[in-house]
């Protein structure tokens, strides 16, 4: 079955696609599966890794346990899953890469979300700092430990190339000294940014933080897409309103991230995989000026409308200060932490890296029972 997957990826994908059948391997050669491609593997162990599964109780914006309907860092991932296999499959890229480099991009998050992340890297800063792009790697060649003959979940070049290079206007990981180019990494990029902008917006409104009046005088897109919306429906509820304006929102994204890649690639001129590497093309998988323009006046205005809220910044300090407290406490004492992780550190591994691993693999109601046994 995985030469038949092989043969298809050959006969139907664009030839600027990666292919399984020519992957750069893994760091540690293994026997190859006789049913599932390379890339499908890498999916596989993702999703049946611990830290995915940690991934349901992280804080996207909200903490994960103010509700159940606002988005954990899980169901964000799982969006960016499908709108990345989405974009793939238009693009006739292939889907297996975009889903596994979307299944695996927040697995170093901390708890907290961004908030989070900012105070461990700041903590972090003598020993380099921290970045949860490439903490993903890290869990991902390290920290997940499942096999005997190897550490970490041993992915494909491919793969981790896309962990390494994952960047949006949020995430910003320092730029890693390689040249290779994949266009599935950078569909992945475009559908991060897509997800995060525009579910912020409905977990906003579900909380009462944003208002349509406000959107619809202050953000374009917003305004064109609930015009679109009037124009095709009429005697909405306001709950089916919001749902069909914010999925108008993202399917206009798409489109326009889609036909944008194409005509960026039909004029590049480039006709393979080796084209590619030789050009060095980093962005050909972009959004339109028009629609950057105006997905950045959306960021802008969630930054100062939604991310800035009291209640949302309450929360942020809240979890901030429980990471700080977890931080020096357990560097300052390293028996409080689990036997496994008192056992890593050493010279190449200092304490506060250790620490540092240990809190971002945490949950946000992991953090809070370790803050409270610790300090209650």
């Amino acid at each position: 079955m995985r030469e038949y997957f092989e043969a298809l990826e050959l006969s139907t994908l664009s030839p600027l696609a990666l292919k399984s059948r020519f992957s750069k391997g893994r760091l540690f050669s293994e026997p190859q599966s006789p049913n599932r491609t390379c890339f499908q593997r890498d999916r596989d162990r993702i999703i049946h890794s611990k830290s995915f599964r940690r991934l349901k109780h992280k804080t996207q914006v909200f903490v994960a346990t103010e509700s159940d309907h606002f988005r954990s860092r899980l169901t964000h991932t799982l969006e960016v899953s499908q709108i990345s296999r989405h974009i793939g499959r238009l693009l006739r890229l292939n889907e297996d890469v975009c889903e596994a480099v979307a299944l695996a991009h927040d697995l170093g998050h901390t708890p907290f979300g961004h908030a989070g992340e900012r105070t461990l890297n700041e903590l972090l800063k003598p020993q380099g700092g921290f970045e949860h792009n490439l903490q993903s790697l890290r869990v991902v060649d390290l920290l997940e430990q499942k096999y005997p003959q190897f550490p970490g979940l041993n992915l494909s070049f491919e793969v981790r190339h896309g962990l390494m290079k994952h960047q949006t206007p949020w995430d910003k990981p320092d730029d890693v000294k390689d040249h290779f180019v994949s266009l599935e990494a950078q569909v992945v990029n475009l559908a991060d940014e897509i997800s995060y902008n525009n579910h912020d917006i409905d977990d906003g409104l579900s909380a009462g933080i944003l208002v349509d009046a406000d959107l619809q005088r202050e953000v374009v897109l917003w305004s064109e897409a609930k015009t679109k919306i009037k124009q095709l429906y009429t005697n909405l509820e306001e709950s089916q309103l919001k749902y069909l304006i914010n999925s108008h929102l993202i399917s206009s994204q798409i489109t326009d991230v889609v036909q944008t890649a194409e005509e960026n690639i039909k004029n590049s001129s480039l006709q393979s995989l080796e084209d590619l590497q030789r050009a060095g093309k980093h962005h050909l998988v972009t959004f339109s000026a028009e629609m950057q323009e105006k997905a950045k006046e959306l960021r802008k205005y969630l930054f100062k409308t939604f991310y800035s809220h009291p209640n949302v910044y309450r929360m942020n300090r809240k979890g901030q200060q429980i990471i700080r407290d977890l931080f020096h406490v357990f560097t300052q004492d390293v028996r409080l932490l689990p036997q496994d992780y008192q056992a890593r550190v050493s010279p190449d591994y200092p304490k506060e890296r250790v620490v540092a691993d240990y809190i971002a693999g945490m949950t946000d109601v992991y953090a809070q029972k370790e803050h409270t046994a610790i300090f209650a």
